[in-house]
Parts: C-alpha cells; sequence; structure tokens
C-alpha cells in the first residue's frame, strides 16, 4: 500500500474534493482519482461515493479516515525527521501572511532567505482571509491583532503599533486635532472591521483610555488604499505604523498624536507565527522562524528605523 495514496486520501476527505487536492499538488484530477481507485481495490471496499455534483464518504470511509489520518501523519513526520538529519533544510516551504503586510514584509526578506538555504523553496500565499493550515496544508502563518484563540502552536513574532495619521495639506485646511475627542470632528478614513469603524481609543503611557466616536465617508478594506487616501489629504485614518513609516519619514504623512498610544481593538495586539501543532517541528520550518524572529527583533525592520 503506497503511502502516496494513502495520503491522497486522507487530504481528499480534509479537502472534500479531488480537484482540489490535485491543484495543492500540481497534478491532474485524474491521477488522483486513479490513486483512490487502486486504493479501494486494495483494500476491497468503495471509499467514496462520487456523482457528477458531489463528493460524499462512504460510512467505510470515514472510519478507515479515522484510523489512519494520524498513522500518515506519523509517517511524513518520520520522513521530516530523517530528512532534517542533513545540513541544510529542504523542500517546499508553504507559508501564508496578509497581504499588505506581506508585501511591505515578508517578500523584501525572501531573496536573503532564498540565498541562504538554497534547497528551500518558497509558496507564499498573501490573503487577508484566515486560511485553514491543515487543510491548506500550509507550514507557517502569520497572522495580525490579538492573540489568536487557536489549537495550533502560536509565537509572537513583534508588537504592532498604530498610529493616527494625516497629511500636511488636510492638517492645513482642516486643523490639527489639539486633543483626542477632537477627532470626532473630523472626516476619518475608516477601516470596515468592529472598533475601527466606530470608535478610536488613546491613552498616554500608564493613563487612562479615552474612547472617541469616529465618522467618515470613506471606508475601506485595505490599509494600502487607506494610505493613499490619507497621503492625497482626505482625511484621518489609524494604521499600523509599519504600513505608513516610509509616509512618516519623507514628511507625506503626519503622526497626529505622538505622545498616545492609540488602537480600534485592544492594546495587546501583535504579529504572530502560528504553525500545526506537532510533536515534530521540521527543519524548513524552524529556520524561517529563527529567520524572521532575528530580523523583527522589536518589530518590522523599517518600522524600528522610524522609531
Amino acid at each position: 500500500m503506497e503511502h502516496s495514496a494513502l495520503r491522497a486520501f486522507v487530504e481528499v476527505m480534509q479537502r472534500g474534493s479531488f480537484a482540489a487536492v490535485a491543484r495543492d499538488q500540481d497534478v491532474a484530477p485524474s491521477s488522483i482519482s486513479r490513486a483512490i481507485a487502486a486504493l479501494e481495490e486494495e483494500l476491497g471496499v468503495r471509499l467514496f461515493q462520487r456523482s457528477t455534483r458531489r463528493l460524499e464518504p462512504t460510512e467505510a470511509g470515514r472510519v478507515y479516515f479515522e484510523r489512519i489520518e494520524t498513522i500518515v501523519d506519523e509517517l511524513e513526520h518520520a520522513g521530516h525527521m530523517a530528512a532534517d538529519m542533513s545540513a541544510s533544510p529542504k523542500g517546499s516551504l508553504r507559508i501564508t501572511a496578509p497581504q499588505t503586510f506581506g508585501q511591505l514584509h515578508i517578500v523584501p526578506l525572501l531573496p536573503e532567505l532564498a540565498a541562504t538555504y538554497p534547497e528551500l523553496s518558497f509558496e507564499l500565499l498573501l490573503t487577508s482571509a484566515i486560511v485553514d493550515l491543515l487543510a491548506e496544508r500550509i507550514d507557517v502563518a502569520v497572522r495580525l491583532g490579538p492573540l489568536p484563540d487557536s489549537t495550533l502552536v502560536v509565537s509572537r513574532l513583534c508588537p504592532m503599533i498604530y498610529v493616527v495619521c494625516a497629511s500636511p495639506r488636510y492638517l492645513e485646511e482642516h486643523g490639527r486635532p489639539r486633543a483626542p475627542r477632537d477627532v470626532q470632528h473630523h472626516n476619518c478614513l475608516l477601516f470596515p472591521l468592529p472598533g475601527y469603524d466606530s470608535r478610536w481609543r488613546f491613552r498616554k503611557p500608564k493613563g487612562k483610555v479615552i474612547e472617541v466616536p469616529v465618522r467618515g465617508r470613506c471606508v475601506i478594506s485595505n490599509g494600502v488604499a487607506l494610505r493613499q487616501c490619507a497621503v492625497a489629504g482626505m482625511g484621518l485614518t489609524m494604521l499600523p505604523r509599519w504600513n505608513v513609516e516610509r509616509q512618516l519619514r519623507d514628511g507625506s504623512l503626519v503622526d497626529v498624536f505622538p505622545d498616545y498610544e492609540v488602537t480600534a481593538t485592544s492594546y495587546d495586539i501583535a504579529a504572530w507565527l502560528l504553525y500545526p501543532s506537532r510533536r515534530y517541528l521540521p527543519l524548513k520550518v524552524r529556520v524561517f522562524v529563527d529567520f524572521l524572529k532575528r530580523k523583527f527583533p522589536e518589530g518590522p525592520p523599517w518600522e524600528t528605523a522610524v522609531r
């Protein structure tokens, strides 16, 4: 019984589709179908009920999956351990990260990472969606916000600092807010998440939190677009410092409240690394995690340079 056929079966059960597994493995769907058919023939049972519209596991398929899923994972872990006995990581590393953060702070690091580990290849999925790491066979994910409530292994990468900023032109035309409560009288560029589009929080170090209602004519679900609108003089916005460091440095944006800590959610927010909870972490994941932590000792490198 070939391990590849068992892995194909487990993945079809997890993904619910021959085509999805074929895309993941970059093979034709027919090859997955043949692997499953060969496994069914060897076992002497049908594992799936197939139709033109849907694919459903049989009762025998469900029972078989429950018994072999862990075994197949253990076989893969054993293979990783054997391969990792070599001095250099190798294979394909599947990474997911939020789109804007990934473009600004992960992609620029890939050339150095690739040069350091020439036998390692990379698949980078940039998306704001919460990807199922197990179903999508993701090795490591970068996520932003409060500590994720997850059964996965979670490691803090770096803190996240937010700023309320605006262009010099906007401040000249509309006046600079002198206190946090003045923000409610300004046009704000908002992000469509709970809190971001209704109220912002301000506090001085160890001080009392001030919640200020905010309003605005533009609600935009992309951080780069919010930054562009702010630079164009359309209003105040709250963005992570790693998104606007270049603009703060060149003066196209101004930190309106440099003496305050600001947030729209909680103050305990950070960038996090998540990876599947396994007894053995593959070498390729370990070197990537260690590499990022060296590069982000206090925050994204570009952001740190602004402080």
